[in-house]
């Protein structure tokens, strides 16, 4: 049994050689928090050898947004989504759903306009949209 795991895992290996001959993508997660921060890394950028930007142009390099923690919610509203890196504050531009179902459609049209909601008291979300949510970083706040 073990020898038949051991030759099927050098199979695996051989296709991944074949199919990935650089191996897997490498990605970074870099903190841009500041305007500082992204100053320093776009010279990093600059500063990169070809072989380096190769490996961008190819995807083989990656890059993630490191996550801030939030802020307190403001009083008033209960958070009942998102997942960590939302912003509750003055700057994030917000939609108010006063009633009806909120759908994964309108929480995507919200993470495109990098919105967060305000769902009323009429306003019910659904268990995908709240996965959406989740997924995409759109605060949701629910109105008592």
């Amino acid at each position: 049994m073990s020898d038949n795991i051991e030759e099927l895992r050098a199979l695996v290996r051989e296709v991944i050689r074949d199919v990935l001959p650089n191996g897997l993508p490498v990605t970074e997660t870099v903190n841009l928090s500041t305007d500082d921060d992204l100053a320093a890394f776009v010279k990093r950028l600059l500063d990169l050898d070809p072989d380096q930007r190769e490996e961008l142009r190819s995807g083989r390099k990656r890059f993630r947004v490191a996550v801030t923690p939030a802020p307190p919610v403001p009083a008033g509203a209960v958070p009942i989504s998102g997942n960590g890196a939302e912003r509750s504050g003055e700057s994030t531009p917000v939609r108010r759903i006063e009633r009806g179902a909120v759908t994964e459609a309108a929480i995507r049209a919200a993470a495109r306009a990098g919105q967060r909601l305000v769902l009323g008291r009429g306003a019910v979300l659904t268990p995908l949209a709240r996965d959406q949510a989740r997924a995409s970083g759109v605060q949701i706040e629910k109105e008592r």
